[in-house]
This record gives C-alpha cells, sequence and structure tokens, in this order.
C-alpha cells in the first residue's frame, strides 16, 4: 500500500489535526475547573502513592524563532531568581496539600531552560522538591539541557540532586538552518556537551530532532540524523515542526516560502526513519525511536506505553503534577492549567493558594475515548477485550463505534471482534484516525499539519 497514494485519495495531505498529548485537548479547557479543584484532587491523591512531578522554567537567553513553547527571554539572573522564588513558594504549598508517604516516579524539569538557572539555583530548587517527596525506587529523574547553557558546575549539582536523564535539543545540525530557526548549535559544541554529561555519571540520553524545518531537504536531514546517531542517544523524538505563526508570533521569523509541502515533509521523515532503524532503533509510536533495553522500548512490549503532555512515556503513575507557570496537571479527575502569565501565575502563587486558571473534568465519554485515543497513539491498536473490561460499554456498541470510523478511511484499517488494528502502511494516518473518536470540535483551534 503506498502511503502517499492513499493520503492524495483521502485528501489527507493537507490535514491539521491535534497531537493528542491529551484528551480533551487544552483548547477545550476552561474556567469552569479552578485553583479548589486543584487543591481537592492533590489531597484525594491515596497516601503513599507515587506520581510524577514536573517543573516548568519559562526563561530562555534567546527565543528560537521555531519554538511554539511558553517561554520568555532574558539577558539577566534578576527574573529568573524571581521565578525560582515562586517555584519555592508553589512547592511549599503543594507540600501542605500532599498526603503523607507520597514519592515521586518521575521528575522533569523543562522549560524554557532550566539549565539558565545558576548552580546554587539548582541546588535550592533540588532541596526544596526533595522535601515535597522523594524519588523514588528506581524514578527517573530527567533535566532539558540547552548545550548552549550548561556546564560543569551545573551537570555536578543536577548528577548529584540525582539527574539520571538528560534530554537534548538538537532540531538540525545543518548551519543554514540554524541560523534560519534562530538556533545556532553546532555538533562540537553538542557533543562534547555529551560526553561531560556522562563524564557526570549520567548515562541515559534523549534528543530531539525536528523534520520539516525551512530549507531542509533529505540529504540535509540524513546528514544531521548521522551526527545525531554518532552520539548514541538512548532515544530520540523525531518531531515534525509545528509551524502555527498564529499561536507563536515569532514563528513569523521563519521564510514560509522554504518550508517544505507535506509530501516533502513525510519523505523528511522516511529519510530519518530509515536511519533509525538501520542503527537497530525500535519505532515507538509515531514519533519516537529507542535502543533495545531502554524504558519505552520495554513499555513498548509489555502494552505499557502511555503518552502525556512531553510526549511518551513509561511512567504508570495516574498522577502527573505541573509546577511553574502554564503548567498543566493530570489527575484521576481531570486536568487542571496553572496561570500561562508568569506575572499573574506568581502573583497567585505568592497569596497563598494555586494558580489554576482553567481545566477539564472528565466525562465517563471522555475516560473511555481517552484510552481509544492513547491506544491508538501508543499501539496502533485498541482492544475490544480491554475496553469492555475496564468501561461500562459492551463490546457491540464498540465494534460499531470502530466501524464508523473504519468507513471514514475506507479499505485501510481493520476491525475484527477483537478491535481496530492500523495497517504499518496506514500509520502515519494515526493522528487523524485518533481525531475520528474525538468528539469535541476540533476546528475552534488551529492546529498544526498531521504529516
Amino acid at each position: 500500500m503506498d502511503i502517499k497514494t492513499q493520503l492524495s485519495r483521502h485528501g489527507l495531505f493537507d490535514a491539521k489535526v491535534p497531537r493528542y498529548t491529551s484528551y480533551p485537548t487544552a483548547p477545550h479547557f476552561s474556567d469552569a475547573t479552578g485553583p479548589q479543584d486543584h487543591a481537592d484532587w492533590i489531597a484525594a491523591i491515596p497516601p503513599g502513592a507515587t506520581i510524577s512531578l514536573y517543573i516548568h522554567v519559562p526563561f530562555c537567553r534567546h527565543l528560537c524563532w521555531f519554538c511554539a513553547c511558553r517561554t520568555q527571554g532574558t539577558q539577566s539572573e534578576a527574573p529568573v531568581a524571581a521565578y525560582l522564588q515562586t517555584l519555592l513558594a508553589e512547592l511549599k504549598t503543594l507540600k501542605s496539600q500532599l498526603p503523607e508517604g507520597v514519592s515521586l516516579s518521575r521528575l522533569h524539569w523543562g522549560g524554557g531552560t532550566p539549565t539558565l538557572l545558576s548552580p546554587a539555583m539548582m541546588q535550592t530548587l533540588a532541596g526544596a522538591i526533595a522535601e515535597v517527596a522523594p524519588l523514588a525506587p528506581n524514578a527517573e529523574f530527567s533535566v532539558e539541557i540547552d548545550p548552549n547553557e550548561v556546564d560543569a558546575a551545573r551537570l555536578s549539582v543536577l548528577s548529584a540532586a540525582g539527574m539520571n536523564r538528560a534530554s537534548i535539543g538538537v532540531q538540525d545540525f545543518d548551519p543554514q538552518i540554524q541560523k534560519c530557526i534562530g538556533r545556532v548549535q553546532s555538533y562540537e559544541v553538542t557533543r562534547d556537551v555529551v560526553t561531560a554529561i556522562r563524564d557526570h555519571g549520567v548515562h541515559s540520553l534523549n534528543a530531539d530532532i525536528l523534520y520539516g524545518l525551512p530549507h531542509q531537504t533529505p540529504a540535509k536531514i540524513t546528514d544531521s540524523v548521522q551526527k545525531l546517531l554518532s552520539l548514541s542517544p538512548d532515544r530520540v523524538a523525531l518531531y515534525g515542526y509545528a509551524h502555527v505563526p498564529w499561536m507563536a508570533r515569532r514563528q513569523s521569523m521563519l521564510p514560509s516560502e522554504a518550508l517544505p509541502l507535506p509530501q516533502e515533509r513525510l519523505a523528511l521523515f522516511e529519510a530519518a526513519r530509515q536511519l533509525f532503524q538501520w542503527d537497530g532503533y525500535a519505532e515507538i509510536g509515531i514519533d519516537h525511536f529507542a535502543l533495545a533495553g531502554d524504558g519505552l522500548e520495554i513499555a513498548q512490549k509489555a502494552g505499557l506505553l502511555r503518552r502525556n503532555f512531553q510526549g511518551y512515556t513509561d511512567d504508570t503513575s495516574d498522577v502527573l503534577i505541573g509546577v511553574g507557570a502554564s503548567s498543566i496537571s493530570r489527575f484521576p479527575q481531570g486536568y487542571t492549567q496553572n496561570n500561562a502569565a508568569t506575572s499573574g501565575h506568581t502573583a497567585a502563587i505568592r497569596n497563598g493558594g494555586f494558580s489554576t486558571t482553567r481545566g477539564h473534568m472528565f466525562t465517563a465519554e471522555d475516560r473511555l475515548r481517552g484510552r481509544i485515543i492513547e491506544a491508538l497513539m501508543c499501539d496502533f491498536e485498541v482492544r475490544t477485550g480491554e475496553l469492555a473490561a475496564h468501561f461500562p460499554v459492551s463490546p457491540a456498541a464498540l465494534i460499531a463505534m470502530f466501524n464508523g470510523v473504519a468507513d471514514q478511511f475506507p479499505g485501510l484499517l481493520r476491525v475484527t471482534t477483537d478491535g481496530l488494528f492500523i495497517p504499518e502502511p496506514v500509520r502515519p494516518l494515526t493522528r487523524m484516525i485518533a481525531r475520528a473518536f474525538d468528539r469535541y470540535d476540533t476546528s475552534i483551534a488551529r492546529h498544526s499539519s498531521a504529516i
């Protein structure tokens, strides 16, 4: 089956769909969920449970033009130091609400650029987190590291605090593309930082690389992937560049006429994908790759792969608490999101409460459809038996639902009494298939290209 032919036949090359790191997706959050819900859901965590904790640091030395994350630039340490005090206050409030005996299965510092924090700031933040909840046995503590903004002193502090996985952004090593996207980061600098990370005893490494950037060609992405492979990361996220200048105005700095067409984006993805596979990486979900023995590879084989706001994960905790401006938390009851504005977030936290401004409380249908979408995104299949065992729905109703979706993709999906299955050649359509199970209006927000 030629996927390009199928995409053209069904008019899907230009489809714009959510990335489905949550269900419902963030555009459907509302202010009906607020700080009291956040506090109540924290208090409802069972004593002794393991949870995940995400710390958001929204500052960068330089704003990369391709990035759509909630970040702000700073050339001085003062705003970062002030923000650290807000984080410490938020962690103190969290500690006061958290039941006894809770520990962390996952701890992730993201941004922005967490490595903008000075060594002393890092030490203070790590100590405050440890007072809230200790790392559980076999916990994973990961930090997003900008190779242009890290040194031995910072790596020493992070290593001593328990960091056992580093995450670096590569995007592309081509100098022309780097200049175009506002992210100059040479292969040599990246290589030296990777060596330093491992010299500090941190041997697990994530790396991000993008396809679909301006001026990118199969030859250029091949060169970048080969350079990345020489660094031997344990896992790689091969993300499609999301051109959303209506959300991130800085992206208007990129020459839109130099962006690859959807057909060309697919060719870029396939070129990179083949290189990872040839080098022994297992394909994880729609856009991740991992070496044998990595947690994602193990979880995928065991049917335990999950998806959250950070992408694919092997974390099985039911609770993810986001700390910092704009951070999103997930509880069994629903989602909450902190105030996106640093000033608004700071004001709420320093007033002694949480800064939750929006969120979503799950309905029974949300839970069912959310699990279907997650299963498709992780495993490319959804099993009738699993759903019927965990949700109040009959196998007959599920099969009818699956057939209704399959009818939207004639001849492409397989439906049996066991469930719905996406054949390997059709997997580039997974986000579009997931959208068919979405019962919210996906047209209320503009989304990035599905390819």
